[in-house]
């Protein structure tokens, strides 16, 4: 049995290891005793070995990730790529190469490079064409396949299966249905389906 250094509770070993695999592949951060209404944290050194290399790697990553703040971070906009890149040093980006495909892109306007135009010109052409045909299409389309936009980055997301809790690109974690902000007691989500 694996005992918890933490509190009193104890579990065997693969039902706890299954519990951190599972709050590990929801991108928590700490793991809590997977006793009811226990709000004891379990002890991260000890968690690690507990789980296979893959989801360790997981884990880790997800740590990482948020250490940087979201100012920081910015994706590729192409949509086989979107690859995180991470602006650390303070300056005021515009044009950048992706690191991963290669293609460059405008830091502040988040899309493919626009060489012809300045960002201010871009923007206001883009809000031209947002309110166009392409906007409706996509739009319905969305609709149509009850797609929800990220609360935070406001990129479409599908919900193809399993629960509610979604974690955007931009790792943003929100209720699929309510589109609020998730929280560890969100639970049964209030809003009808």
């Amino acid at each position: 049995m694996f005992e918890n250094d933490r509190c009193s509770h104890s579990f065997c070993y693969e039902c706890t290891s299954n519990h951190i695999i599972s709050k590990i592949q929801e991108n928590l951060k700490t793991i809590p005793c997977p006793a009811l209404y226990c709000k004891t944290m379990l002890n991260s050194e000890v968690c690690q070995m507990m789980v296979p290399d893959d989801v360790l790697v997981k884990w880790h990553e997800s740590l990482c990730l948020s250490m940087i703040p979201d100012s920081q971070k910015l994706y590729c906009p192409f949509l086989d790529c979107s690859a995180l890149l991470v602006n650390d040093s303070g300056e005021l980006l515009k044009k950048i190469e992706c690191l991963s495909c290669k293609r460059s892109f405008c830091a502040g306007c988040h899309v493919p490079w626009h060489s012809e135009f300045t960002c201010k010109e871009f923007q206001k052409l883009y809000a031209r064409k947002r309110h166009g045909k392409d906007a409706k299409i996509v739009k319905k389309l969305a609709e149509k396949k009850n797609w929800k936009k990220c609360p935070k980055c406001k990129m479409y997301i599908e919900k193809a299966e399993g629960c509610l809790h979604m974690t955007c690109r931009c790792q943003h974690e929100f209720c699929y249905r309510c589109l609020s902000k998730w929280t560890e007691n969100h639970g049964g989500c209030k809003q009808k389906r």
